[in-house]
């Protein structure tokens, strides 16, 4: 069964009670909307306790499913005030995930009232709207059990399946208000995913004694009953037309980019028909004589990001039809914009393999450096990467670097490009080669590598580039501290991977002999490490003999080492210490493995 997601954390609720001011079990909300009462003290305590009887966690199912019934039996009855309780809103939102589907049909028949009109107040709640995200979540098991009762099992999953439909219905009559509601629109959000088969939710975190790292969006994809594939068909048209609403407000537009975004992966030819509805409303209102609508909202910070996912799923034609229709002679103002320059990448990296790109890239080229002046590298890196696709263009791209970085002549100045690139400085201000009076040093001024986000995936763009000589060459002048250096740093270390495993073998050879004295320095750092396992992945038989000679010498420091000792178990260095001929046969059988993949893919 699919673990479904945890508590979203507390929530806090605005505004507060003058002193010696009794609290109302309802009042009037601003909108008309009457708030529900909140659960007594006793209440409190008991879902306060149901919540850490939930951490505890349960070792029998059996034990696990009488919870679960006890509790849900309390809540009957009340289910709307617990839902939009605080303390109460919490632990049932982690319950659903443990109920049956029938026992979540049952909760949602009961929050929705005899009409289902009362799910609008409920999902539009702060606490509430929660709820109704775990509950609808749990659609996807609406055909997951298996009984021997199937006539049951089957009014079970048609119960869960009706709530969900009567749900959809409450959402059209209401769209707009669930639109622009903050807590409404994430319920909406939910339902269209649930609708289209596809939910989203995030991974657990890594647990590690640092800061834990923003966990990953992972997809669940399942079968989907017909009747969810109407309901999804007449909430995008009720939804499209209110396109006017999606266009003006942030809540609105994040609905119909997630409607966007879960019909790109399951129903291509109904984004399609959105993506023609939406540009057609955009480019049909009035603007300026000789001005595209589409400039305004382009620079719109709330329609910006509507307009990023657009071009994101756009097809070929519309990407064409935007560009000579809308966009030509417009693009650098808009690169320059501290807004609309997101949805210029988006733009560049929809149409980095159609032909309409080399128009996009002859237009932004006029204006490079303006663009690198700006600080705007998104649509810098987005464009190199983008010329990987088309090689008649890398050289003209790397030649205006070069010239942007000052560094392009004389020619033996190119050897310091990779310092300059992964630092994003000009050579003066790198080297430091003017005085205070201006005048120009004979000699640079030595200084420690730097390398910043940006420049490291500049380099690794322009390392995919067919000739890479110039950027090899700048790599083979640097010194053992700057190669530590580069290869150690979060971001630097990439860049230096990107560049040795996509070199020749005989390039490759070259420049592990500059790093054989570095191998067990970055065995023992968390970058480097990683770095050195890339390597061996994409290196020679021979070439890992000479990274296993030097390792081995430091076998205690290495078997020691936090990050080191993963690498000597996975490069079998126990086995190249005692038993020679079987690592030998090993990494040659792995080399012809991987050759074999190699041409496959070519």
């Amino acid at each position: 069964m699919v673990q479904e997601m945890e508590v979203k954390g507390q929530r806090y609720f605005k505004g507060g009670q003058k002193k010696g001011q009794k609290r109302p079990t309802q009042d009037a909300s601003a909108d008309g909307r009457t708030k529900r009462r909140r659960l007594d003290a006793t209440s409190v305590s008991y879902f306060r306790r149901v919540s850490d009887r939930l951490n505890e966690g349960f070792t029998e199912e059996e034990e696990k499913a009488l919870f679960v019934e006890n509790v849900l039996s309390e809540v009957k009855g009340q289910a709307a005030v617990v839902s939009t309780d605080m303390t109460g809103s919490v632990a049932l939102e982690r319950l659903l995930s443990l109920a049956s589907p029938a026992q979540v049909a049952d909760l949602l028949a009961e929050l929705g009232g005899e009409t289902g009109s009362e799910f609008r107040g409920v999902s539009c709640d702060q606490c509430g709207g929660h709820v109704m995200e775990s509950a609808l979540r749990q659609a996807h098991r609406w055909n997951e059990e298996s009984s021997a009762e199937e006539e049951e099992e089957e009014e079970h999953c048609g119960m869960l399946e009706a709530q969900v439909k009567r749900l959809c219905g409450v959402v059209r009559e209401n769209m707009v208000e669930f639109l622009k509601d903050p807590y409404g629109s994430h319920v909406l959000r939910t339902l269209v995913q649930v609708l289209s088969g596809s939910l989203t939710r995030d991974a657990p975190a890594a647990q590690t004694g640092k800061k834990q790292k923003k966990p990953k969006t992972e997809v669940l994809d399942f079968e989907i009953p017909v009747s969810f594939w109407w309901e999804l068909k007449h909430l995008c048209e009720r939804l499209m037309e209110n396109v006017n609403v999606c266009v003006t407000n942030t809540s609105a537009s994040a609905a119909l980019q997630t409607l966007l975004t879960v019909s790109h992966r399951k129903r291509p030819i109904l984004c399609r028909k959105l993506i023609k509805g939406i540009m057609g409303y955009l480019t049909s209102l009035s603007s300026a004589p000789g001005v595209s609508p589409l400039l305004v909202f382009l620079k719109d910070p709330s329609c910006s990001h509507l307009m990023q996912t657009v071009f994101s799923f756009s097809h070929k034609a519309v990407l064409r039809d935007v560009y000579r229709s809308h966009l030509r002679t417009q693009l650098m103002p808009l690169a320059l914009h501290p807004i609309a320059n997101y949805t210029v990448q988006s733009l560049i990296t929809a149409s980095a393999r159609f032909k309409v790109f080399l128009k996009i890239f002859d237009e932004l080229m006029e204006g490079f450096e303006a663009i690198l002046a700006a600080g705007h590298m998104g649509v810098v890196v987005l464009m190199v990467e983008s010329c990987v696709h088309w090689e008649e263009k890398q050289n003209e791209l790397l030649q205006r670097l070069l010239q942007a970085f000052h560094c392009s002549d004389p020619a033996p100045l190119q050897v310091s490009c990779l310092p300059l690139f992964l630092s994003l400085l000009a050579y003066e201000v790198y080297y430091d080669t003017e005085t205070a009076e201006g005048d120009a040093l004979t000699q640079p001024v030595q200084r420690r590598l730097s390398v910043c986000y940006h420049g490291s995936r500049l380099v690794q763009a322009l390392a995919g580039f067919k000739d890479r000589s110039v950027l090899m060459n700048s790599l083979h002048g640097l010194g053992p501290a700057d190669l530590l250096t580069l290869g150690t740093d979060r971001s630097g270390s990439h860049a230096l991977q990107m560049l040795l495993t996509t070199a020749s073998d005989k390039g490759r050879g070259k420049m592990l002999r500059k790093l054989e004295e570095l191998y067990v320095k970055l065995a023992c750092s968390s970058c480097g490490s990683r770095l050195l396992e890339a390597v061996w992945n994409s290196a020679t038989v021979s070439q890992r003999q000479s990274i296993a000679e030097k390792l081995v010498p430091s076998e205690s420091q290495l078997r020691s080492d936090q990050f080191a000792r993963h690498i000597w178990a996975k490069f079998g260095l126990t086995n190249f210490i005692k038993r020679r001929a079987d690592w030998q046969e090993v990494q040659t059988g792995e080399s012809k493995k991987r050759k074999m993949f190699s041409d496959i893919l070519q």
